[in-house]
């Protein structure tokens, strides 16, 4: 069962992504209570609590952000971007998980704040390794911060 204290937004566009996600995470990391965006608008919406995620206790502020770069109509890196220079979730880890392997996107993800960045994989055994993986640093980021991180 999902815990409220673990929150974790997953920005993916790619609907196959966000079931091969969520089914990982039911799976290795069963206490993450992962929220879905389909993309950057709509994750920075859930991140400031505007519009349809306005209600705090029904769309809690995530610990960590799992985040695509390829993303329709706003990159990821523009997510990361804005994350910085306006503080939008600036409290908030942000862990990459893309397609790419450009080292001009990695360098970029980081210098713009992400935590961690990885390659997404199409075996399953891996993408359950990634999902106990954030999990586990999810649980200890809820355990330090039980009152749940708010975001801006």
């Amino acid at each position: 069962m999902s815990d409220p204290n673990c929150v974790v937004l997953v920005v993916e566009d790619d609907l196959n992504d966000r079931m091969l996600l969520t089914h990982a995470f039911r799976r290795a990391a069963p206490h993450v209570d992962l929220r879905l965006a389909k993309d950057a608008f709509q994750a920075e919406d859930y991140l400031c609590g505007r519009g349809a995620y306005e209600d705090r206790s029904a769309h809690p502020p995530p610990l960590l952000i799992l985040l695509d770069l390829k993303l329709p109509r706003r990159s990821g890196i523009e997510l990361l971007r804005a994350m910085k220079d306006r503080g939008v979730g600036s409290n908030v880890p942000a862990i990459v998980l893309s397609s790419s392997q450009e080292a001009s996107d990695i360098d970029r993800a980081y210098e713009l704040g992400a935590r961690s960045y990885l390659v997404k994989s199409v075996d399953l055994s891996e993408l359950l390794r990634v999902a106990e993986g954030i999990g586990a640093y999810a649980q200890l980021l809820s355990q330090a911060n039980p009152q749940t991180a708010t975001a801006t």
